[in-house]
């Protein structure tokens, strides 16, 4: 049995922490995500895994020396090397003498363009990949059925419930009622999504959107995916009353728009608090798909 590590980076503190992760507890996809070749930190505060530029590329090049590759690269490559400042982060992460220090990384997104300028034949299964996900989005903005049809195999492949999938498709048709309502009203700032959504979700829960995944033991997974059908329905009660009240409302600026959010978070949060009294327990959950059969809850379930 192996127990591997990653790391934490807390903006707020300032403080690194590092997690271990049991070997038996992961998945082969998993296993291959965690294993020690390729150092990384998860930003707390970002949501984004930043990954040691300079392990990556000992795994898809032969280089003996990265330093020099990465010059090279960057010399092949004017486009990347004009955004370097952007994609190159300093994160705090293990040096190999074991301690804390500034180290270039990037985000999955960062990386993923770093890999496009790699003449490697370990870097094309990856370009490869690329190039088929590019594909799928294409087809899918001219054909938005195959994405329904993507997202009802993935689900399914995960192993949730088929009414667990039903009501998770139909919260994605109400969320995007609301972000067409936010729209209507001018909002278009994904800052603003995200910032009106977690004023929303605060207001139901009790929880902000970063605290309710730590809740859930989440990092970049979509909070959505990982709710109980109950906490889906709740969302859904929130984010319907949010586009009925802006749109009767009809608020001028962001200001009022967030007045809406919390309004209509707060009618689930009645809701909630008064199921919460009949059942004599909490609905919101730390359960997550880890076991995606658990997150549909029965009448008998608690």
């Amino acid at each position: 049995m192996e127990i591997f590590f990653f790391y934490e980076f807390d903006e707020d503190t300032g403080i690194t922490t590092p997690y271990q992760v049991d070997e038996q507890d992961l998945s082969p996809e998993e296993f291959e995500f965690f294993n020690d070749t390729v150092r990384k930190v998860w930003s707390s505060k970002e949501e984004e895994w930043y990954f040691s530029i300079q392990d990556v590329l000992k795994q898809l090049t032969d280089s003996t020396d990265v330093k020099q590759y990465i010059k090279k690269m960057r010399s092949r490559d004017p486009v990347l090397n004009a955004n370097w400042g952007t994609i190159c982060t300093l994160v705090v992460m293990p040096a190999s003498d074991g301690k804390l220090r500034h180290i270039q990384a990037a985000t999955t997104e960062g990386i993923l363009r770093i890999i496009q300028s790699i003449p490697s034949k370990k870097a094309e299964p990856f370009k490869i990949w690329l190039a088929k996900v590019g594909k799928e989005r294409i087809d899918e903005m001219a054909d938005p059925e195959k994405a329904l049809d993507r997202g009802l195999s993935y689900y399914k492949e995960k192993g949730y419930s088929d009414e667990w999938i039903r009501q998770r498709l139909q919260s994605k048709t109400i969320r995007d009622e609301l972000t067409d309502e936010w729209k209507r009203v001018g909002i278009s700032d994904s800052k603003d999504y995200a910032m009106l959504t977690n004023i929303l979700t605060v207001a139901w829960s009790g929880k902000t959107v970063q605290k309710y995944k730590q809740y859930k033991g989440l990092h970049k997974e979509n909070l959505r995916d990982n709710m109980t059908n109950i906490e889906l329905t709740l969302n859904q009660l929130a984010e319907v009353s949010a586009t009925a009240i802006s749109k009767a409302k009809n608020p001028s600026d962001i200001s009022e728009s967030k007045q809406v959010a919390r309004e209509g978070g707060n009618v689930a949060k009645t809701a909630r608090k008064e199921l919460e009294s009949q059942l004599g327990y909490s609905v919101i959950s730390p359960l997550n798909a880890s076991d995606p059969a658990a997150l549909e809850i029965k009448d008998n379930d608690k």
